[in-house]
């Protein structure tokens, strides 16, 4: 509430403006201050640095601060909101607000992200928020919902590895203002009081992560699964050390907002937690990302640039006829082949798309070695597996499940899905069913199941590497004629 003083203010007259009969001005000053002394007693004080708005029903939206990476909000290869934040907030809404949208208010830095929430310009704060100390003397978090441990990243091509936080006195170290990698340093500079650091405004973390790669800086902090994330794009980058204790990701509410709220949030994450949704979206996000090492990366970046360009119509000419994205083909044929046309397994499995002779057939391929049937027809068996999982499992476990199929056959895959069934787990996720995968193995469960015996963890790998490469793919090779005819997968988000 406010009061409008220019309205009430009885000393602000001009000659142009009447006065009040002057035996009426004490009168109207003692009330005027007995009207603020029962505002102030009756009402609770608000704190214009820590207002919040109210969920308007007429509105019926609920605002999210956040700002923009790949652990937060962006927009995907089709400029569709996607980010592990983003899927939190609209299942969050969608659950808990029937009827409401969520809306994304975007600040430049993190370092904006709270000054925003407590300026009342938003609900909560969706922006992989670590609890720190200093946040909760200005926000209230919820429960947390993810772990996460700072680490030290540096340039293996530039610097050698640190003995110690001593072997970074003389290095420059930076990280955004505002973040809980600045709080940490300045725990750290207590005991190593040469240690030199810098934070700055108006940058993020994946932006320094890429200085560092560049040489333009000496070291940069970042949490585990951001860096585990950068290290695909640039096999330069490598972890000094861990920083301190892990910390815990939370969602923040101003202080000043309705307790209802808070009860929402953290039950919205306790049942998530509990009936394995959490770790599905965590595993779509970032299971992934720790698959592939330095070398991998490394080659698949030279032969982006080496082999790729002699198939790269071909994959395209797939994704007209399939309407699979042409980059997720390419890291299929990559994962098997390494764009090998010649490849040839010990158990004659053949060609760019690595076809066996039972496949190639059912596809009309008459030679698995030539790039012109291979790839077209590895798409359309894609195609066709992904259409054999049921319908209900949602995009992208769907897809998951026909690429680990594509590798290890359809039945063992329906084997691993009776199977989380049986340990009651959802047979539907494939972050689920990923765990199955590898029990196939065990004599203690596939005695048990119809197909029996199989190598399970493989499918596993190749499923997670596929997604690796598919978005490595997708960072540096642009879409090809996207529109809204063409199925999308969504691999990565």
């Amino acid at each position: 509430m406010s009061i409008g003083f220019k309205e009430y203010n009885l000393e602000n007259n001009d000659e142009n403006t009447p006065t009040m009969n002057q035996t009426m001005q004490p009168v109207m000053r003692l009330l005027f201050m007995a009207y603020i002394l029962f505002f102030i007693t009756s009402c609770k004080p608000i704190d214009p640095l820590n207002s919040a708005p109210n969920i308007d029903p007429n509105k019926k939206e609920i605002v999210f601060v956040t700002h923009n990476g790949p652990s937060t909000y962006y927009l995907d290869n089709e400029s569709q909101p996607a980010g592990m934040e983003y899927d939190l907030a609209v299942l969050f809404v969608k659950e808990y607000f029937p009827g409401y949208e969520a809306r994304f208010l975007l600040v430049n830095s993190i370092s904006d992200v709270i000054p925003s929430l407590l300026k009342g310009k938003a609900h909560i704060a969706a922006a992989n928020l670590s609890i720190t100390d200093m946040r909760k003397h200005l926000v209230l978090f919820s429960s947390a919902y993810q772990e996460t441990q700072q680490q030290l990243i540096f340039n293996n091509e530039v610097n050698k590895k640190p003995k110690g936080v001593s072997g970074l006195y003389d290095k420059k170290i930076t990280v955004p203002k505002g973040t809980s990698y600045a709080e940490r340093l300045a725990e750290i500079q207590k005991e190593h009081t040469a240690l030199k650091w810098s934070s700055i405004s108006q940058t993020n973390t994946e932006s320094l992560l890429e200085e560092v790669s560049d040489g333009l800086l000496d070291f940069t902090v970042a949490d585990n699964h951001l860096a585990a994330l950068m290290q695909n794009y640039h096999p330069n980058l490598e972890v000094a050390m861990p920083l301190g204790p892990t910390d815990q990701i939370a969602w923040a509410m101003s202080k000043n907002t309705d307790p209802q709220l808070l009860i929402k949030m953290n039950d919205f994450f306790a049942k998530i937690k509990k009936n394995g949704t959490l770790r599905n979206i965590l595993d779509r996000h970032y299971g992934h990302n720790k698959r592939l090492n330095t070398l991998d990366v490394t080659t698949f970046l030279k032969r982006i640039n080496t082999l790729l360009p002699k198939y790269i119509h071909l994959f395209k000419q797939a994704q007209d006829i399939t309407g699979l994205d042409w980059r997720f083909l390419a890291a299929v044929s990559y994962r098997e082949s390494h764009w090998d046309t010649y490849n040839t397994s010990p158990t004659n499995v053949r060609g760019l798309m690595m076809l066996t002779e039972s496949t190639a057939d059912l596809m009309g391929v008459t030679d698995r070695l030539d790039p012109k049937q291979s790839i077209p027809a590895g798409a359309k068996y894609l195609l066709k597996l992904r259409d054999t999982v049921p319908e209900r499992i949602p995009e992208p476990d769907r897809t998951y499940m026909a690429l680990a199929a594509y590798n290890i056959g359809y039945a063992h895959v329906e084997d691993a899905r009776v199977l989380a069934k049986r340990l009651k787990l959802n047979p539907d996720s494939w972050a689920d069913v990923k765990k199955t995968l590898v029990l196939l193995k065990n004599p203690d469960y596939y005695t048990t199941l119809k197909y029996g015996y199989a190598s399970g963890g493989a499918p596993v790998i190749f499923v997670e590497s596929v997604r690796s490469y598919q978005r490595i793919l997708e960072r540096y090779q642009p879409s090809h004629n996207l529109d809204n005819n063409t199925f999308k997968i969504a691999l990565v988000n």
